[in-house]
């Protein structure tokens, strides 16, 4: 196109045209040809910097950069983490694995339950005291259950109803109760009531009651409930429970006439569980209730004296107005009475430590007195028996001087060293320390008599006073019984979890944790009552309020649920 314009448009408007065509064929001028009939056109590129873009583009690109490292160091960290707990996971816990293994295998031989410390009860129930929340332990101990349960069953099936009804106690305390539970329990009080026949329940009863036996495994209201459960509807038996509840109303209320409102409550609650709709049981209750607020200050001051009497060291002796007196005339008041009862501990406590000091001024005589009178207060105190094993060390009878070495006229002579032991002693000592220390282990530590640990560390006393492992070994079972509390506590075995909280007040009187320990298996049996009374088992849930009262007869909680249970909601 040539820069020529033409002006031939009609409206003045210039047209393109195409150029002389007549030269196509024609070779092409060069390209350093100036004569291109065309304008000449110069280029010219300035030198800048670059585009703002490309500076963020390049920017954007460290940031990347520094965020990849900054990611790759933190996954490297935490794979440093997950490696180091791994290998934390894989570190082998020796002691709770090895429990769990002889469990499992405890309970695939079928040795469900014992006192060996080797059935897969107590060791699943051992794992859980060293990891509370293992599930392995939990599902073992329901395994255990349902074992029993099954046990239960067969034994049912077969006629032993002894065995059946043992098998499923244990099962129950594993398993919570259940429809299983309960049923098989019906089914055996209905096979003992149709075992026997119905005259001869009919003349025990009657018997138990004109004897005045009204509860109990062979009082009236048991025998009577027996046949109750063979026949629902049968009119002598529920006449007859009507005569029980008449007596023990009646036995209520001649303990309250008397001011004894411990022995009216525990009549009240054997009436409730027995009938829980019986007409008079809320009189009772208010009657009770009345009673107790009239003896409670009474109560309170005695215990109140006798702590001020502790502090201000009148221990015991003549006169009104020791501790000794105070604290036994609370108990008069109230037999159950946890303070006083720990003031009387307090107090045999006190007696010890005074003896203790009578034997370091080589006083016997008067550390001997001291023991005794500890000894009428608590005579299983761990404290007590270590004492009574000095003074007999320190009262052995000495050798009779030789002619050639005559006693001294002008002094007394210095108390004889005990005699030497002999090799055969020194060993039975050793072997006697040794059982001791694994029935405290095995948890038997008051009982049985004679292989208990307090008996085998007092035998061993008995023939060396100053055995210090033996020694020790007293004064270290009442902290290992805290310890089997605790375990007994958080796998549920509340009954004997109450067993080693009296174990407790026997070893150690007046310990100060026992009113804590107390006050957390009340809350256990407790909670229990409350999932039994939503089961709908009644029985049991009279059970768990009764040992519960019998730890804290007053306490308000106790009172709701047995208003709950007597209500039948």
């Amino acid at each position: 196109m040539s820069g020529r314009r033409d002006h031939n448009g009609r409206d003045g408007r210039a047209e393109p045209t195409l150029g002389d065509l007549g030269d196509l064929d024609s070779t092409r001028p060069r390209a350093d040809d100036p004569d291109d009939r065309l304008p000449p056109i110069s280029f010219h590129t300035p030198r800048s910097a670059p585009p703002a873009r490309h500076r963020r583009v390049r920017l954007r690109t460290w940031h990347v950069v520094a965020l990849v490292i900054v990611l790759v160091l933190g996954a490297g960290v935490w794979a440093l983490r997950e490696y180091q707990s791994s290998l934390r996971d894989m570190v082998p816990r020796t002691e709770l694995n090895d429990v769990l293994t002889r469990a499992d295998k405890a309970l695939q031989d079928g040795h469900l339950d014992g006192t060996d410390g080797t059935s897969a009860r107590e060791l699943y129930q051992g794992a859980r005291a060293l990891e509370p929340d293992n599930d392995r332990a939990r599902e073992g101990l329901h395994q255990v259950g349902m074992a029993e349960l099954s046990r239960a069953d067969t034994a049912f099936r077969a006629g032993r109803l002894d065995e059946a009804q043992q098998e499923l106690t244990v099962a129950r305390e594993l398993l919570g109760g259940g429809s299983d539970v309960d049923r098989l329990d019906r089914m055996i009080s209905q096979a003992r009531g149709a075992a026997q026949p119905a005259d001869d329940l009919v003349e025990r009863a009657q018997q138990a009651l004109d004897a005045g036996r009204l509860t109990g495994k062979d009082g009236a209201g048991a025998l009577y409930q027996q046949m109750l459960a063979a026949d629902r509807d049968n009119a002598i038996a529920q006449h007859g429970l009507d005569q029980v509840g008449a007596g023990l109303a009646a036995q209520a209320r001649a303990a309250l006439a008397h001011g004894d409102a411990t022995t009216a409550a525990s009549t009240i609650d054997q009436l409730a569980a027995l009938l829980p709709s019986y007409g008079d049981l809320p009189a009772l209750r208010a009657a009770l209730a009345q009673a107790q607020h009239q003896s409670d200050g009474a109560l309170q001051e005695a215990i109140s004296q006798g702590q001020q009497a502790l502090r201000d060291g009148r221990i015991a002796g003549a006169g009104d107005d020791t501790a000794l007196a105070h604290f036994q005339a609370a108990l008069k008041l109230d037999p159950d009475n946890v303070q006083a009862r720990a003031g009387l501990g307090q107090v045999a406590q006190a007696l010890v430590v005074q003896a203790n000091a009578a034997l370091d001024a080589d006083d016997t005589e008067q550390a001997a007195h001291l023991l005794d009178q500890a000894e009428a207060l608590a005579p299983k105190s761990a404290d007590l028996a270590a004492a009574r094993a000095r003074l007999i060390a320190k009262a052995a009878p000495a050798s009779p001087p030789t002619p050639a070495q005559p006693a001294p006229e002008t002094k007394e002579p210095p108390p004889p060293p005990p005699p030497e032991l002999t090799a055969d002693q020194i060993e039975q000592v050793a072997e006697l320390v040794r059982r001791a220390r694994t029935a405290a282990t095995q948890g038997r530590i008051m009982l049985p008599p004679g292989e208990s640990a307090y008996d085998l560390y007092r035998n061993a006393l008995a023939i060396d006073g100053n055995n210090q492992a033996a020694l020790q070994g007293l004064e270290d079972l009442p902290n290992l019984v805290v310890q089997l509390f605790n375990q007994s506590l958080a796998s549920g075995e509340l009954g004997k979890a109450g067993e080693l909280l009296g174990a407790l007040g026997d070893l150690s009187p007046g310990d100060s944790s026992e009113s804590v320990l107390r006050e957390r298996l009340v809350d256990a049996w407790l909670d229990q009552a409350e999932q039994q009374l939503d089961r709908g088992d009644r029985g049991n849930a009279a059970q768990s309020i009764e040992q519960a009262r019998r730890l804290a007869p007053y306490l308000p909680r106790v009172s709701e649920l047995s208003r709950r249970l007597q209500s039948g909601h």
